[in-house]
C-alpha cells in the first residue's frame, strides 16, 4: 500500500477515468485511487471493477446510492483514507483538468519542503486556465478573490479543487460539521485549514477544461459559494464556530 491516496469523484465519467486512473498510475511515485461514484448512470463503477483486477491494491471504489454532491464525496473519500494508513490524501477531478503530472508537485511540497495543505493553484502566477470562455474565467477569478477579501486568507485559488492534505489536517478538521455539498466544500476546507493555523502553499498549475464529458457547474453551487462565504465567516467571527 502507498502512503498517498487520490480521492476521485465521479458522475457520468465513463470518457475519462480509465485514462486518468492509467495515468495516476503511471506515476514515478506510487499512489493509490480511491474512487467514489454517485451511482453514474453510465456505467462507470463496472469499467472501475474491471480495472480493480488489473490494478490490485491500488485501486478502490465506494458506490454512494445516489447523486449527493461533491462535497460529501470527498468527505467520504477522507473517511476512507483515515480509517488507513495514508499520509497524504489528495482531491482530484476525473476528466483531465488536472493534470496528474502534477500530483507530483503537490507531494513534494507536502512531503519535503513543510506545506501541510498543498493546492494547485490556477491564480497564483497569473491566470493560468485553457480552453474556458472569457466569461467563465472572470467568474471564477473574481468568485476567489471575493472569497480572499471576505475570509482574508492568502489564498489566490481559494474555489481549487486539486489539492493535497497531509493526514493530520483531515484528523484536526471536524469533517461531520462541514456545510456545504458544492464547490464551496473546497472554500470551507480550505477556511477551516486557515483556522487551526495549516501552513498552506500553493503551487501554479495549468487548469485545462474537459473536453469529454459534461461540466457539473450549476446556478445553485455559484450561489452556495457567494452567500455561504458570508455566512461562514460571519459564523466564525460571532459565534462557536466548529473547526
Amino acid at each position: 500500500m502507498s502512503n498517498a491516496l487520490v480521492v476521485i469523484p465521479t458522475y457520468n465519467e465513463i470518457e475519462n477515468i480509465e485514462q486518468v486512473l492509467r495515468h495516476v498510475f503511471s506515476l514515478s511515485k506510487k499512489m493509490d485511487v480511491l474512487v467514489v461514484d454517485d451511482n453514474s448512470p453510465d456505467g462507470i463503477s463496472r469499467e472501475v471493477e474491471d480495472l480493480m483486477k488489473e490494478f490490485d491494491g491500488q485501486l478502490f471504489l465506494e458506490k454512494r446510492k445516489g447523486k449527493l454532491g461533491l462535497g460529501t464525496a470527498y468527505i467520504h473519500g477522507f473517511k476512507w483514507a483515515l480509517q488507513r494508513d495514508y499520509k497524504f490524501i489528495f482531491e482530484m477531478d476525473a476528466d483531465f483538468s488536472h493534470n496528474p503530472n502534477d500530483l507530483l508537485k503537490l507531494l513534494e511540497v507536502c512531503e519535503s519542503e513543510g506545506a501541510d495543505v498543498s493546492i494547485g493553484s490556477r491564480y497564483k502566477t497569473g491566470v493560468n486556465v485553457v480552453n474556458w470562455p472569457m466569461s467563465r474565467v472572470l467568474l471564477s477569478w473574481l468568485a476567489s478573490k471575493y472569497v480572499q477579501f471576505i475570509t482574508s486568507m492568502n489564498i489566490s485559488d481559494t474555489t481549487a479543487g486539486f489539492v493535497c492534505y497531509k493526514r493530520e489536517v483531515l484528523e484536526k478538521i471536524n469533517l461531520d460539521k462541514i456545510q456545504f455539498v458544492g464547490y464551496a466544500f473546497q472554500i470551507e476546507m480550505k477556511f477551516k485549514a486557515h483556522l487551526h493555523k495549516f501552513n498552506i502553499v500553493e503551487i501554479p498549475v495549468i487548469f485545462t477544461d474537459r473536453t469529454k464529458g459534461e461540466s457539473k457547474m450549476s446556478g445553485g453551487i455559484i450561489s452556495e459559494a457567494i452567500f455561504g462565504v458570508i455566512s461562514m465567516k460571519f459564523k466564525s467571527m460571532f459565534t462557536k464556530y466548529e473547526i
